[in-house]
């Protein structure tokens, strides 16, 4: 690879990162959403096991739609429809702080031009910013780089208390590194890792592991991947050039990793087939239209937060005998 590809590559890798019954024509037992049967005038029911990766089961992405018929009528209806899960997810996020037991981690990856900042500014733009912690990891420093691919993504993970969103993470360390070997050659690894066959598999197992270290510890793990077709990318990549309001998003980077597309595509569905679990399940979510994704996010966030064994700090007798001489003191200094 010539040496102007592969630092192109390496940009692109560290970049920053009406709701009714389902009809299925699958089997009923598989409650989350395939393309297999289903068109555009197929009805799907808002809700997050119809994205869920079930744990175990082999993924195969063309089988995942990339878009459903609209979950809403209107445009207004979308907007209305947000914005009450949002106010949902407001009132649960104050209590996740309040109750300051469990963290929440929130996961997003997708191909290029998929809708990830898109959707962390609207999906969480009711939460309150001093309980919401985003990260988008850039070019790792040589201090990084002389840890073990899981530590620059393990000193941001989300207190208790708190809602961590991750743009791109670490298992960018099994798709892009996959995708591309010179950034894995370029890490300082023992050359044996890197001639090993095994190498992938047991970035999974770590990553697994660590996982379930992390559910054990109290933080839930929500892992989104935007589905996106390969001609919604082509249209969003054209609007990024035609519309002068948007050249700033475009990356010469971003048609150079479109070639590798299917490469990709296996990456992902190795990644998603083995490292979905029922700790830190993957939810694949059809990303063609920005809107209804938005919806599927929210709903997964919301129902994630209502699992959550949540309540207020129990003021005992003694506290609320305290309160109670703080109340009349205030009250004594009330002006006639």
């Amino acid at each position: 690879m010539h040496a102007d590809h592969a630092l192109v590559c390496a940009l692109a890798y560290y970049s920053d990162f009406r709701m009714t019954t389902v009809k299925f024509s699958i089997r009923p037992r598989k409650k989350y959403f395939r393309n297999s049967g289903l068109t555009e005038s197929s009805e799907m029911k808002l809700n997050a096991t119809n994205f869920l990766v079930p744990p175990g089961e082999k993924v195969n992405l063309r089988k995942w739609a990339t878009k459903t018929e609209s979950f809403c009528p209107s445009k207004e209806a979308y907007q209305k429809l947000l914005a009450e899960h949002l106010e949902k997810m407001s009132k649960l996020q104050r209590l996740l702080y309040a109750s300051d037991r469990y963290s929440v981690l929130l996961i997003f990856q997708a191909m290029d031009t998929a809708g990830k900042d898109g959707a962390i500014r609207h999906v969480m733009s009711g939460i309150n910013p001093q309980g919401c912690q985003v990260f988008s990891f850039q070019q790792p420093s040589r201090e990084e780089l002389d840890h073990d691919f899981l530590w620059r993504t393990t000193c941001r993970l989300p207190e208790r208390g708190r809602i961590g969103i991750f743009n791109r993470s670490y298992y960018e360390e099994v798709l892009v590194a996959r995708v591309h070997p010179e950034i894995l050659a370029g890490q300082g690894l023992p050359k044996i890792l890197l001639e090993g066959k095994s190498i992938w598999k047991e970035r999974y197992r770590s990553i697994t592991d660590f996982e379930a270290h992390l559910h054990r510890n109290g933080t839930r793990i929500i892992k989104i991947f935007l589905h996106l077709s390969k001609e919604e990318q082509r249209q969003r990549l054209l609007a990024r050039i035609d519309d002068p309001d948007k050249n700033w998003k475009f990356s010469a980077a971003d048609i150079k990793e479109r070639q590798f597309w299917d490469q990709y595509i296996s990456a992902y569905e190795s990644c998603l087939t083995e490292t979905s679990t029922s700790h830190a399940p993957w939810y694949v979510v059809p990303a063609d239209d920005k809107h209804d994704a938005r919806l599927a996010i929210s709903q997964i966030v919301l129902e994630t937060l209502k699992d959550l064994d949540m309540a207020y700090p129990h003021a005992d007798k003694a506290r609320r005998k305290q309160l109670q001489e703080i109340r009349e003191s205030l009250e004594r200094q009330a002006t006639p």
